[in-house]
């Protein structure tokens, strides 16, 4: 069989039941802690003081609100507010201000507390409490500090006060004042409750500012949602009518502030109005004068209608010019015609007008050509008709004339008057825009004071009526109401808390032991960190037997008969007729290599094999522990003449046959010399042919080289390796030892495994029937 399959696992794989298996050996200690929590978390449930959560809804109106904002609320209509706008964000914050919270607690008087005193805890009344304290004077230094008192009636109206620390004020009687520290205050009863005369109550002062704090620190205040001015505030108190009372206290607070602000901005508001109406009222006097004095001066009541009549007059003017222009042209025309012309022919008609008299003489002279012209045609030139009517053609001809003077001196004359009163009209116009200028000045003051005077007059009339109505700020959908049921401490959460952390801490404290502990504890660290075969592992030993005798069925006598089974494994290469030859070696000392080397070869001895016991650790001999042996052993031989004979150094073991040790002997001065002789491969030569088996006790191979030298020697090695004493980080030791085959034929061991926490596989089941197991205590076995 190769002996690197014995019992050898060279993968380390996670197991989840191992990993349970770790923590459920310990399932008594996981009981305790829940028992411990459960109880702490039942006790904490019984005498923690339970809080009720009140909850109150307001809808708060989304206006402007502040101090610019408010003030100037009024001139809203002019966009001037247009970027000062109040949100419900901002009104959160003014409901938790200090200001207002501190005036809740003043009209609530919370700063004074009543408690009925109790074994465990002490329970607040309220306002159950069957007295009141009533403080008539303070000073800075009591307001600053907290204050207890404690009131012990001895009668329905006596009562013995004492401060919180026990100190006696004395005894005193209802309303009378009692003075401390410089204050004043009376105790009188409520009519509530009657006063019974073993009353005893414990009355806490505290400062305002600490009070304030204290509730703004539990004040919850929040939108219901996005898009909706709904504001919810919700206030955690031991009290529930305490709670209930603040919310209503604060929001009414609120309000009342709201509308002291809105009345104040108003009356603000108002009297600058009137102000104002006072200055513009002198001011629109004033522009009304100078409006009057203007039109007196100019002498005009209209310039706009004035200056539309004065640029039609000034048309006028020009079309009756450019008509006695032409008719001075038309005549001047008419008379360098006639002077031109004969008489025979006509003068031009209709063109000039035809109530001017030249225009009649033209026509009649035309009529005269016409008929001299006609006739001529019958008669001559000499005829007397003709002649005449020559006559009065050349005498009308000259009035004609004359006429045309006259008329082209007339229309000179007329053009002229045109020309003047055009100059004059033009004059006028030409200081229209001048005087239309400044009337639209002084039109434009008179208009802006008396539009803004009619405003305020406007605006006046509005605050009167926001005076007589002031709504308040927000609107009270729900009171608060303060829940039934506490909400702290919550009793299922408390419990399911307390069992997880009764789970957590004897979890936790393993887990962590196991995290900081590097010390071996099974076969499973040995697999992990070496390749070498496990020959098998020993429990702790449960009796107080030393060595093993042939009866012997402990959990520690089965595990080293399995040992003793492997180890014929590992020696079946051994030839016959020689002994097989076992070193038994560890790391450090106390590791327990001499416990299995003395019980190994007596489980050995047992199966009627002939067994020595050799003592090769020299250096700290320790089977005299053991065994009863004499002082005289292997380092008296090696040192001895030639002479000497081994028998004498071998002592037979009582109660066993097969048996026989030789012990170490005296503590030489040079161990390793000695080793190193040639005396020692005669030593092992002669015992190889008088024992079937040798179990060699050597040293420690970390401290010393002893066992190295006299390695050769063996025919297989087990490397003891003890729990929870080992370093998991020295097993490179003896893997390093095991890849170098430095020590032949090497196996490991595991010794003081603990069989109840499933350390060595199975050993806490017991091996055979009939076992003795040492009788313990309920707490030790519960504990153990």
């Amino acid at each position: 069989m190769n002996p690197n399959s014995i019992e050898n696992s060279t993968t380390a794989t996670f197991n989840l039941k191992e990993e349970l298996e770790n923590y459920l050996i310990y399932w008594r200690w996981f009981v305790l802690s829940l028992v411990v929590c459960i109880t702490v978390a039942f006790l904490y449930l019984r005498y923690a003081i339970p809080n009720y959560k009140a909850v109150a809804t307001i809808l708060v109106q989304d206006e402007r609100k502040g101090s610019m904002a408010s003030e100037l609320s009024a001139f809203e209509d002019l966009g001037l507010l247009n970027n000062v706008k109040n949100n419900v964000d901002n009104e959160i914050e003014v409901i938790k201000s200090r200001r207002l919270i501190e005036s809740a607690i003043r009209d609530l008087s919370l700063q004074v507390s009543y408690f009925s005193i109790g074994r465990v805890k002490s329970e607040e009344l309220y306002t159950n409490s069957p007295i009141a304290v009533v403080f008539s004077t303070t000073t800075p230094e009591f307001d600053s500090s907290s204050s207890r008192f404690e009131v012990q009636f001895t009668a329905i109206n006596r009562f013995d006060l004492a401060t919180g620390e026990g100190k006696s004020l004395g005894n005193y009687s209802i309303g009378v004042p009692i003075s401390y520290k410089g204050s004043t205050f009376v105790v009188l009863p409520r009519k509530k409750k009657p006063i019974q005369p073993d009353t005893h109550l414990l009355v806490a002062v505290t400062p305002i500012s600490n009070l304030v704090e204290d509730f703004k620190s539990r004040l919850t205040i929040a939108t219901i949602g996005k898009n909706t001015s709904v504001i919810e505030l919700s206030l955690v108190d031991p009290v529930q009518e305490k709670a209930e009372d603040f919310l209503n206290a604060l929001i009414e607070n609120y309000n009342e502030d709201a509308i002291s602000d809105k009345k104040y901005v108003a009356e603000n508001t108002s009297r600058f109005i009137e102000q104002r109406l006072l200055i513009i009222s002198d001011e629109l006097k004033g522009v009304e004068s100078d409006v009057e004095s203007f039109k007196k001066q100019n002498k005009v009541t209209d310039i706009v209608s004035e200056a539309g009549l004065f640029l039609e007059n000034a048309t006028e003017f020009e079309k009756k010019e450019l008509e006695t222009e032409t008719q001075l042209k038309v005549v001047s025309s008419i008379l360098d015609y006639m002077n031109s012309n004969t008489s025979s022919e006509l003068l031009p008609a209709n063109v000039l007008p035809a109530e001017e008299g030249a225009s009649a003489s033209i026509a009649q002279y035309n009529q005269l050509v016409l008929e001299r012209n006609k006739l001529l045609k019958t008669a001559g030139s000499k005829n007397s008709m003709v002649l005449n009517l020559e006559a009065k053609i050349a005498t009308l001809k000259s009035s004609v004339s004359s006429s045309l003077l006259q008329l082209q001196n007339q229309l000179k004359i007329k053009k002229k008057d045109i020309t003047r009163q055009k100059a004059v009209l033009g004059g006028k116009i030409s200081q229209i825009p001048t005087q239309e200028k400044i009337f639209r000045d002084i039109d434009r003051k008179q208009n802006i004071k008396e539009a803004l005077y009619l405003y305020l007059l406007q605006k006046r009339e509005e605050t009167q009526i926001s005076l007589a109505v002031t709504a308040p700020n927000a609107k009270v959908i729900d009171t608060a109401i303060a829940s039934k049921n506490p909400v702290s401490p919550k009793r299922q959460i408390i419990f399911l808390g307390s069992l997880f952390l009764g789970l957590l801490i004897p979890f936790s404290i393993l887990y962590i032991r196991r995290l900081l502990d590097t010390k071996v504890k099974s076969r499973l660290d040995i697999e992990q960190a070496t390749t070498m075969p496990i020959i098998g592992d020993v429990p702790k030993s449960v009796s107080n037997e030393v060595i093993l005798s042939n009866t012997s069925r402990t959990s520690t006598a089965e595990s080293l008969r399995i040992v003793r089974t492997n180890l014929e494994f590992l020696l079946n290469e051994v030839p016959e007729g020689l002994a097989k030859t076992i070193f038994i070696t560890s790391t450090f000392p106390k590791e327990g290599k001499t416990f299995i080397s003395v019980n190994l070869a007596s489980t050995i001895a047992l199966s009627d094999k002939k067994v020595l016991l050799l003592g090769l650790d020299i250096r700290n001999p320790k089977i005299e522990e053991y065994l009863s042996v004499p002082k005289a052993g292997v380092t008296n031989y090696l040192a001895s003449n030639e002479g000497e004979n081994l028998a004498d150094f071998i002592t037979k073991v009582a109660g066993f046959s097969n048996l026989f040790v030789m012990p170490a002997g005296i503590v030489p001065p040079n161990p390793a010399e000695l080793l190193m002789g040639k005396k020692v491969a005669e030593l092992f030569e002669q015992l190889k042919q008088d024992f079937d088996y040798i179990i060699v006790d050597t040293a420690p191979v970390s401290l010393v080289t002893d066992t190295l030298l006299i390695s050769k020697y063996a025919d297989a090695f087990v490397y003891v390796a003890r729990a929870n004493y080992l370093d998991k980080r020295m097993l490179s030791l003896p893997e390093r030892l095991y890849q170098e085959k430095k020590l032949p034929n090497m196996s490991i061991l595991i010794n003081d495994t603990d069989s109840t926490k499933g350390y060595g596989y199975g050993y806490g089941y017991g091996y055979g029937y009939g076992v003795e197991v040492e009788k313990k205590s309920f707490w030790k076995r519960f504990f153990r």
